[in-house]
């Protein structure tokens, strides 16, 4: 298409105000210079647009569809122009997070809260994934952000901050109180490994980390029961089914209440840190870059 496009925009503008003049007032501009801007169109679509009459303006035949069309298209891009505004206003607009229930729970849940009552009007959408899942979900551009825990592999591209610190705990429940290691609390990895285990299944940052942490001791083991949550591992470790490696925060309120004891490790599992992780390459929605400034990350 040859035609300039601020011509159509003029055009709109007469036919909307009913004038030449008024039309000039809209678009800041002389109204010579839109009567030279009609002109211009009608020679290069080969025909008149307009009827000049003594009481104005009336639009030709060919007026009136290319009317027709001009202003489904120009009032389309203006309704354009407005969503933007308003995404850049966080009026509207969306924000992609990818979590796992560890992050969720024990961080991100109280600053999507804040958001939320800060910026109603933005869409929050948090992908529930494990921490692999969610770097892999990052790297194909369909969530902004996430919030993972350790261990994460370097990638080209990723950027990781610092937001928080998890502690993985061994517990037990009352069917292991009076036994050797529920009297003293404190065991080796070696003698832990006697005992059935309840972990979370494979593919999740959690469990690679326990793994890693059991391999650095020389100790092999194979847990009794491999489960998707950590909700899960403490139910069953208050029904005795076994010993239960979670993070804190999962068995705290069985702690308080007594139902679990903590078994304490020698030499004792490393805490390990929830990170913030973005991908450089990819580019944030407004909302997406305020959320983070809200942690106080800036990109």
């Amino acid at each position: 298409m040859d035609i300039n496009l601020e011509y159509y925009r003029v055009f709109y503008y007469v036919v909307k105000t009913g004038s030449f003049s008024q039309a000039a007032q809209e678009l800041c501009i002389s109204q010579p210079a839109v009567s030279q801007t009609i002109r211009q169109l009608e020679s290069q679509l080969g025909g008149s647009l307009f009827l000049r009459l003594p009481r104005g303006i009336q639009l030709t035949r060919e007026g009136e569809i290319l009317y027709s069309y001009i202003s489904q298209g120009y009032e389309y891009i203006i309704l354009a122009e407005k969503k933007v505004r308003e995404m850049q206003s966080l009026e509207a607009g969306e924000i992609r997070i990818g979590a796992s229930d560890m992050t969720i729970a024990f961080y991100l849940l109280p600053h999507l809260e804040r958001f939320h009552k800060r910026y109603p009007k933005v869409h929050i959408q948090v992908s529930n994934a494990p921490t692999p899942v969610t770097l892999q979900t990052l790297n194909t551009g369909k969530i902004d952000f996430g919030v993972v825990s350790e261990p994460v592999e370097e990638a080209r591209g990723l950027q990781t901050v610092p937001v928080g610190e998890l502690q993985d705990i061994f517990v037990i429940g009352k069917d292991f109180f009076d036994t050797d290691i529920g009297i003293s609390q404190t065991v080796t990895p070696e003698k832990l490994v006697t005992y059935p285990i309840i972990m979370l299944e494979g593919g999740t940052s959690t469990r690679r980390y326990i793994d890693e942490y059991f391999a650095r001791q020389g100790v092999s083991f194979q847990p009794e029961l491999e489960l998707a949550t950590s909700d899960l591992i403490v139910k069953l470790a208050t029904r005795g089914m076994g010993i239960g490696c979670v993070v804190r925060g999962f068995a705290e309120p069985h702690l308080q209440t007594g139902e679990l004891r903590e078994l304490h490790l020698t030499p004792p599992i490393p805490f390990r840190r929830m990170l913030v992780a973005i991908h450089r390459r990819l580019p944030l929605s407004a909302a997406g870059a305020s959320f983070l400034q809200m942690l106080g990350i800036h990109i």
